[in-house]
């Protein structure tokens, strides 16, 4: 059954948006085991604590957003996940990141971040595709795994392209620069290249935010089509947006976790005030 709920983001009075929820998704979503979580999670650039004591789960095959206003720890939060913070000195975490039933961020001890990197792939908020053919930029992964025969690299480039709904548009230009794409074929690029290496995990980093309206409902389209073969984690400023794609929804403030819950409750009937303030479009 598909009922509909009204999401007013404030910005838009006085008529509501309305978007469709559909009650078995809901239901499977409550009842998908826990994929990664975060427990008593701090994260520290030099002095500076960016991320105060986060307790996360993300469930598996769902799609999980991350809200909130500029600066508040969500890209922050997301890279904690695939240790990009590790390149950067003076970073330290405090408490547990776990890819179950594996913990992650036990830096130096036993955990290699650039195999933590396949496992869980990331696309940024501007597409990056590497100045390369098309068929490089996806088999790139792949060579760093080891692959090397050239059947097994088109089989698995053809089947990223297409989980990334791009083969159709390419097929018969593989050997073309990835830079001559439009800016929401690159950006379906660099999906492809994420997911080629299948990884367990994918993170999202507003992938939307330097596409026009159209290229940005393709992604969106992509990304709900994603979660039958992969578990996603998005950030999005886009209030729209988080409610048309994800399951759950994460409302971060200043660094803290302000509320996590089904997307549904979050956007009708949140059960924090700051919340409320927020997706009504009072601050942020």
């Amino acid at each position: 059954m598909i009922t509909r709920i009204e999401v007013d983001d404030g910005r838009s009075r006085p008529g509501a948006h309305k978007i469709a929820v559909d009650e078995t998704r809901r239901t499977q979503a409550l009842k998908a085991p826990v994929k990664a979580s975060v427990e008593n999670l701090s994260f520290y650039y030099g002095a500076a604590r960016a991320l105060n004591d986060l307790n996360v789960e993300i469930r598996d095959n769902q799609i999980t957003a991350l809200i909130g206003p500029s600066g508040c720890g969500k890209s922050t939060f997301l890279r904690c996940f695939n240790r990009m913070h590790d390149q950067q000195a003076g970073t330290r975490y405090e408490g547990r990141i776990m890819l179950h039933p594996e913990e992650i961020n036990l830096v130096g001890r036993d955990v290699d971040p650039i195999e933590v990197r396949m496992r869980i792939g990331m696309v940024f908020q501007k597409p990056n595709p590497f100045p390369k053919s098309i068929f490089e930029n996806v088999a790139y992964g792949l060579r760093v795994r080891g692959i090397r025969a050239q059947l097994r690299l088109a089989e698995e480039v053809e089947r990223a392209l297409r989980n990334a709904a791009l083969w159709d548009e390419v097929k018969d230009r593989l050997d073309s620069s990835g830079l001559s794409l439009s800016g929401g074929q690159q950006q379906r690029l660099c999906i492809a290249r994420a997911l080629a290496t299948e990884p367990e995990i994918l993170l999202f980093d507003e992938p939307t935010s330097a596409l026009d309206p159209i290229a940005t409902a393709r992604i969106e389209e992509l990304i709900v089509s994603l979660r039958d073969r992969v578990t996603v984690v998005i950030v999005t400023h886009n209030m729209q947006q988080a409610a048309r794609v994800s399951d759950f929804t994460a409302f971060m403030y200043l660094g803290n976790l302000v509320e996590f819950d089904e997307t549904s409750r979050i956007f009708t009937n949140p059960s924090q005030k700051a919340t409320e303030d927020y997706i009504t479009g009072r601050y942020g």
